[in-house]
C-alpha cells in the first residue's frame, strides 16, 4: 500500500491538470501556429511556461486504484499486476484466464 500522501497528491495532480487542459492546449497551438507573429508566438509561450507545473499531463503517474502502487500497472484495467492477478484467479474480471500451454 502506497502512503496516502503520495496517493493524494496524484489526485490534486490530476485536478490540475484537468483544469489547466482548455488553456494549456490553446497557448501550445498559438505557439505551433508559424502564421501568427513571432511575438505573439513569444507571448504565448511565455503564458504557457507561468502555468503551473502539475498542470503539465507528463507529471501524472499510473497508479494501483486499490493499492496505489506506482509500478506495473495494467492501463486497462487499472490494477497493479499482484492485485490483477488476485482478481482474475478469483474470476472476478470476465474474459480473463489464466494462461496455460
Amino acid at each position: 500500500m502506497a502512503k496516502l500522501a503520495l496517493i493524494n497528491r496524484e489526485k490534486k495532480r490530476r485536478g490540475t491538470v484537468k483544469k489547466y487542459s482548455a488553456k494549456r492546449a490553446e497557448l501550445i497551438a498559438t505557439t505551433q501556429n508559424t502564421r501568427l507573429p513571432d511575438e505573439e508566438r513569444y507571448n504565448a509561450r511565455m503564458l504557457l511556461q507561468q502555468l503551473p507545473r502539475n498542470a503539465s499531463p507528463v507529471r501524472l503517474r499510473n497508479r494501483c486504484a486499490l493499492t496505489g502502487r506506482p509500478r506495473g500497472t495494467f492501463r486497462k484495467f487499472g490494477l497493479a499486476r499482484n492485485k490483477l492477478r488476485e482478481i482474475a484467479l478469483r474470476g472476478e474480471i470476465p474474459g480473463v484466464t489464466k494462461a496455460s500451454w
